[in-house]
């Protein structure tokens, strides 16, 4: 089993930025792929980013590219999210992800944390 557990949320302003992490437990995660997965009310959750386990070839949504970056640091069993000028587009419930290396679904999330953006 996986636990994961997001921080780093909050209010920031229109082209502020802010930082994400996942900390996870239970299993290296070095031995998983993670991502981030983000969620408005009344609509389903929305693919962001996610890296694999050997840290290659981070894939993003076009509506962040160039703005957030993933990465992770296996040795902390910690992903981050840094996002660059926010948008009120953006302001979402973020949930962290994990899958193991036989599973094609992500399949452990986390509990989610609020980012708002505000114009």
């Amino acid at each position: 089993q996986v636990h994961l557990v997001e921080s780093g949320g909050g209010l920031v302003q229109a082209g502020g930025s802010l930082r994400l992490s996942c900390a996870a437990s239970g299993r290296a995660s070095s031995n998983l792929d993670m991502a981030w997965f983000r969620q408005v009310p009344g609509k389903g959750r929305e693919f962001v980013a996610r890296i694999s386990r050997s840290a290659g070839s981070p894939y993003y949504t076009d509506s962040v590219k160039g703005r957030f970056t993933i990465s992770r640091d296996d040795a902390k069993n910690t992903v981050y999210l840094q996002m660059n000028s926010l948008k009120p587009d953006d302001t979402a419930v973020y949930y962290c992800a994990a899958r193991g290396v036989l599973s094609t679904l992500f399949n452990y999330w986390g509990q989610g944390t609020q980012v708002t953006v505000s114009s």
